[in-house]
């Protein structure tokens, strides 16, 4: 059998309104319960199980590969919610989305502080990378 990610835990204050956030933002299915978890599931058997404690978690990265479609939904969706984003993952280019491998890509926080990036094409070949950044 090859290797795959099946889950990761994602450490949270508020399960809900963690797992609430990251399916409302991506356009999932409403998260689903199992055990102690509420589950956010992505499209290739991976999920995100969330699990809450009482002191705030260590910070993490999570990276969603998405569409060029589903990159317009998740930016207007970021507007709407009025969310701080960042072309940057040290946060120096606020407002801004980069265009990494002639993709597109952002950074946003969840309710927790988790930083989370969304992006249209894999990380790649570096003779492909666009340098440029703009604003959304």
């Amino acid at each position: 059998m090859p290797v795959q990610l099946n889950h990761t835990i994602v450490w949270c204050t508020d399960k809900k309104q963690s797992a609430s956030f990251l399916a409302g933002i991506l356009g999932r299915p409403a998260p689903r319960a199992f055990l102690h978890f509420l589950i956010v599931d992505m499209d290739n058997g991976v999920s995100l199980d969330f699990y809450q404690q009482d002191k705030k978690p260590a910070l993490q990265h999570y990276a969603f590969l998405i569409g060029e479609a589903a990159f317009d939904q998740v930016i207007a969706r970021i507007k709407q919610q009025k969310l701080n984003h960042w072309a940057d993952p040290a946060r120096t280019q606020p407002g801004q989305i980069n265009h990494h491998w002639g993709g597109r890509g952002v950074y946003f926080e969840d309710p927790d502080g988790h930083l989370l990036e969304v992006i249209t094409k894999p990380y790649g070949d570096p003779s492909g990378i666009v340098q440029r950044t703009t604003n959304t």
